[in-house]
């Protein structure tokens, strides 16, 4: 079994990132000891006495599933505290917006998760907090809206436009002015980037998406090295029962185990789909850090492992001849959400929500690990049917 979520986990410094996916989560190295954990199904633990803080007591407190999954992820993302998981990536943003003040205000990349914006906008209609929205890539812009906040979101590459923040320097800044700072790192993992490293005090996983990797399973993450915080993140969790199912933990730490593979296959695949893309008659423009011509380029570069496995597409036509094209892909599966196995592809203003400043006609693409060639086959495909 491994640490208790109380406990610091003792990393190995000497084990990478693709190693610990693997490695991390492991039944202690005992003779006839399994290789794999097992899933711990119970509601309840036996015990007797007065409740000491380590004492497990309920099954909405803890469960050592949950503990292989968090561990793992404190060691990705380099944290000193073991993480925290949750039902839904919503319900670990749900879980760390609690922490900003009743009334304060919250700074928000103008595009980020829709979910992010959606439950950010009802926290401020229902005067809960305040909501200042910023373009992240404009860093002047962003560190001007901190003066005077109480916590600052970001995400980088942000969803779905794919603008890149300033990472480093957006969270110093915060810092600087004593604000609460959390980063999405679903888009990246923590492969490519490591908020944390750079200052950041909380960050969060939509673990549905590339951590879990199959498209099976809704969970969330939260993370941090400030036990003060994760004391607050831990009881909101409980309070609200936010929490996740066992056999949920345990698919996603499987899947977790080749997240490594996944991350590259992908990004190399979604690499080279943006180079032809930005080529292609049909396509008016192609959103990828990985293009030395995007805007976000050299920030990407300087300051990410790689430029994820996301690319974003504004093809020639109307709405309608868009959504056609969609529907005439074979191997491409429209649906929303990202990060597993197979590639998704999604017009994004499909969702009301969606900010009116993405394009009507915005596709994003969420490359998957099947062969390179079957993908392009079938986008240029259905592109090239568009009436140009």
């Amino acid at each position: 079994m491994t640490a208790r979520p109380e406990d610091i986990p003792a990393h190995d410094a000497d084990l990478r990132p693709d190693t610990v996916v693997v490695a991390g989560g492991r039944p202690a190295p005992e003779h006839d000891a399994p290789v794999g954990p097992s899933i711990v199904l119970t509601s309840t633990y036996r015990g007797s006495g007065e409740l000491r803080d380590a004492d497990r007591a309920y099954g909405r407190f803890s469960n050592p599933t949950w503990e292989d999954v968090e561990d793992v992820l404190a060691r990705l993302e380099r944290a000193e505290l073991s993480g925290l998981l949750y039902a839904s990536g919503l319900a670990a943003i749900a879980s760390v917006l609690s922490l900003v003040p009743a009334g304060g205000r919250l700074v928000l990349p103008r595009h980020s998760y829709q979910g992010s914006l959606a439950l950010a906008s009802d926290l401020e209609a229902r005067g809960l907090l305040s909501v200042t929205t910023v373009d992240v890539a404009d860093t002047e812009q962003t560190v001007a809206a901190l003066e005077g906040a109480d916590a600052l979101w970001l995400e980088s590459p942000t969803n779905p436009m794919l603008e890149v923040a300033d990472v480093p320097a957006l969270l110093a800044a915060a810092r600087e002015r004593g604000v609460l700072s959390c980063v999405d790192n679903t888009f990246a993992t923590p492969l490519v980037q490591r908020p944390l490293e750079h200052g950041a005090d909380v960050v969060v996983h939509s673990v549905t998406k590339y951590l879990a990797g199959h498209s099976d399973v809704v969970l969330g993450a939260a993370v941090t090295s400030d036990p003060e915080l994760r004391g607050r993140l831990k009881k909101h969790r409980s309070l609200h029962g936010a929490i996740p199912g066992p056999f949920e933990a345990w698919l996603a730490l499987r899947g977790m185990r080749t997240l490594a593979l996944r991350v590259e296959r992908s990004t190399a695949t979604a690499g080279e789909l943006a180079r032809r893309l930005a080529e292609h008659p049909a396509v008016r423009e192609v959103r990828y850090p990985g293009l030395p011509g995007d805007p976000g380029h050299a920030r990407a570069a300087a300051q990410m492992d790689g430029f994820g496995s996301v690319v974003a597409i504004v093809p020639a036509g109307d709405v309608g001849a868009v959504e056609a094209a969609v529907d005439a892909l074979r191997l491409w599966t429209p649906a929303t959400s990202l990060g597993g196995v197979e590639s998704l592809v999604e017009r994004r203003r499909r969702h009301h929500e969606e900010p009116h400043s993405v394009p009507e006609t915005l596709l994003r693409l969420s490359v998957g690990i099947e062969n390179v060639e079957d993908l392009w086959a079938d986008l240029d495909r259905a592109l090239s049917g568009i009436d140009r």
